[in-house]
């Protein structure tokens, strides 16, 4: 039977479960990435669980968010980060080596293979025909030790694509498209799998780019075939002895289907606040502008770079705009240097920021109140940029390039110039030596812990009678960012769940942590995709810290719902959406026997107490999720089956 090329890497790698949509099933992990955003609780897990050394084909741990070392703790944990690499026998990236995600792409992406990250934008790896997923810190530490990665079978997507791209028009608005059209929860628990003729005028970067954002969409991950595009790239990157071919059967079927002709698309950007916000360039053209900012996961390429370069060639940006350009690794930096792309750059006004995530993830380069910043980034949650009344858009490089030229938003087809040519090297600088290799002698190695770094506490099982006031009541999509925020003011805590605490709920009340703390046990509710975006589990464990035990909510993002049962918070979702509105901030409710009704699949209910009336919920747990909530979380039943 002719199957999609998910399927086909779902088969091979499977070792637990059935392929049935919905079914929870494993599949062997070869490869891990780990950030330093959210490393420092990986290797505190490792620590925890008392792993001696991963188990994978390989480990990588990047230094790429948390770069701006005003005091000890960034740094700090940096040192930290190194030794558990060495201890553990991971590779080590320290920092200004680049983004974890193009690194990865360049020196160890293989297609064919498995990856599990510790960020949500681990399935940018699809561009090279991988299944890569995204997951919480556990998750990943997990299957460093060599444990399988669980996941419900994913129904699949597929998007043909047809025709060429446009002058003026790139990757990043092929995405922007596919938001537009099915927005942030259309593909949520899917796999996105792209096929057809419109592939051959993609590179395997443009790939990058659109895998990177299908996570805004809520996919899984996201497939592409690894073709002959994806052996030119790993032959520039001098590693072609690692392409295997990789496609769906003629004939195969998907479980939703769209085409989008790439001649058709036009420049496309996402207004404030989200991604799917998506209109044409034209529609806006002509509003004032604060930033320009090219660089991120999200446009990494040596191209998105070279295209703008030359757009400013020659060229002064107005002198409204700040232009900030954020190289994403170190090769590509010594590329620019080397064309003279840089220099184009300098001359034109923009200001040059090291290899990073850098503003991305709110780590400087945060944009004036109410300026608007025109960023190729993947996300414009509320406050990410580090703004609180912030209004980020995403475009395309040539979109903010244009913008920049102009100081005002800016439909790239109109400035009177031809569209650049970007012509690819066919030989990439290669710099193996800026990343440190797994050491030889493990045994010799101590990890490294700063002040900052507070070993995780212990945490208890819940009661099987829980009553608690709602804390906090929700609307729909709230994100990670919202829920732990990150930036310069509360990532150098991220190893400090203690300190990081303070900033629960952040981007929804401010004063929310002062509000509850030392009240004791509370719970929340939410709309729809509650817990979207970033994979840092700190958004599920610090409100546990405080004393949430339950969320409800109408549906949660993947990544979060792992996130609350790995550290012991019950996940429940309304039996019928409408008993959302039949419960208010401070109502107190209660559930009773919970442990039992779990165990057998018996239906659970939620008494308000304040209300007097009840409501219908439901677990949607697999058996082993339920295991690990009444254990009191993951690391509990690891260390109970030791």
């Amino acid at each position: 039977m002719a199957e999609n090329l998910t399927r086909k890497l779902i088969r091979k790698h499977l070792v637990e479960g059935k392929m049935k949509p919905g079914e929870e099933l494993a599949i062997q992990i070869h490869q891990t990435l780990t950030q330093d955003a959210t490393g420092t609780l990986v290797m505190l897990a490792f620590e925890s669980m008392g792993i001696a050394r991963v188990e994978t084909d390989v480990s990588v741990q990047y230094v790429d968010h948390n770069l701006i070392q005003e005091d000890f703790k960034n740094p700090d944990d940096h040192v930290f980060l190194r030794s558990a690499a060495q201890k553990y026998g991971l590779w080590f990236s320290p920092a200004g080596n680049g983004v974890s995600h193009p690194l990865h792409q360049e020196r160890f992406g293989k297609p064919g293979a498995t990856l599990m990250g510790s960020d949500s934008h681990t399935p940018a790896a699809g561009a090279l025909g991988m299944f890569a997923v995204g997951a919480g810190g556990l998750e990943v530490a997990l299957a460093m030790a060599g444990k399988p990665a669980y996941l419900r079978m994913p129904k699949v997507m597929g998007i043909r694509l047809e025709g060429e791209l446009p002058d003026w028009v790139s990757a990043k608005d092929v995405v922007l498209e596919m938001l537009r059209r099915h927005g942030v929860k259309g593909a949520k628990g899917g796999v996105i799998e792209y096929y057809g003729p419109g592939l051959d005028a993609l590179s395997a970067m443009d790939r990058h780019v659109i895998a990177n954002m299908g996570t805004e969409l809520g996919a899984t991950t996201t497939v592409f075939p690894s073709d002959e595009a994806v052996r030119r790239f790993l032959r520039r990157q001098q590693r072609e002895e690692h392409w295997q071919e990789w496609q769906a059967d003629v004939g195969c079927s998907y479980d939703m289907t769209d085409v989008i002709d790439l001649s058709t698309l036009e420049p496309l950007i996402a207004l404030p606040s989200s991604p799917d916000n998506v209109v044409p360039v034209s529609k806006v053209a002509g509003e004032p502008l604060y930033q320009a900012y090219l660089g991120s996961s999200a446009n990494p390429g040596l191209r998105d770079f070279v295209v703008p370069a030359l757009m400013l060639e020659g060229k002064h940006i107005d002198h409204s705009v700040s232009l900030d350009v954020n190289p994403t690794t170190r090769s590509i930096l010594h590329m620019l240097t080397e064309a003279g792309c840089l220099g184009k750059f300098i001359a034109s006004g923009a200001r040059i920021h090291q290899a990073g995530c850098n503003g991305c993830i709110g780590m400087g380069q945060a944009p004036a109140t109410n300026g608007n910043s025109l960023r190729t980034v993947p996300r414009n949650f509320p406050g990410r940029s580090g703004t609180r009344e912030d209004r980020v858009f995403l475009c395309s490089p040539e979109t903010a390039t244009a913008s920049a030229l102009t100081g005002k938003i800016t439909d790239p087809r109109t400035l009177q110039m031809d569209c650049p040519r970007f012509d690819e090297p066919e030989c990439y600088t290669v710099d193996e030596g800026a990343f440190i290799r797994p050491t030889e002698s493990p045994a010799t190695i101590e990890l490294s812990k700063g002040p900052n770094i507070v070993t995780l506490p212990e945490l208890d099982p819940l009661a099987d009678s829980l009553a608690a006031p709602v804390a906090l009541k929700v609307g729909d999509n709230v994100s990670t960012d919202e829920i732990l925020p990150a930036g310069s003011r509360v990532l150098p805590y991220r190893s400090n769940l203690p300190e990081i605490s303070a900033f629960c709920f952040d981007g929804v009340e401010q004063e929310f942590a002062k509000r509850i703390q030392g009240k004791g046990m509370f719970f929340v509710v939410g709309g729809y995709n509650y817990g979207q975006g970033s994979s840092r589990e700190h958004a599920a464990l610090a409100p546990r810290y405080l004393g949430m035990r339950i969320v409800i909510a109408k549906s949660f993002a993947r990544i979060h719902w792992q996130n609350l049962v790995n550290f012991g918070v019950l996940p429940l979702t309304f039996a019928n959406a409408d008993d959302y509105d039949n419960i208010t901030q401070h109502d107190v409710l209660q559930i009773e026997n919970w442990r039992e009704c779990l165990r057998t699949s018996r239906p659970l209910a939620l008494t308000n107490k304040t209300r007097h009336t009840v409501v219908n919920v439901e677990s949607q747990l697999s058996p082993r999720q339920i295991e690990s909530i009444l254990a009191g979380g993951r690391i509990n039943q690891i260390k109970s089956s030791v």
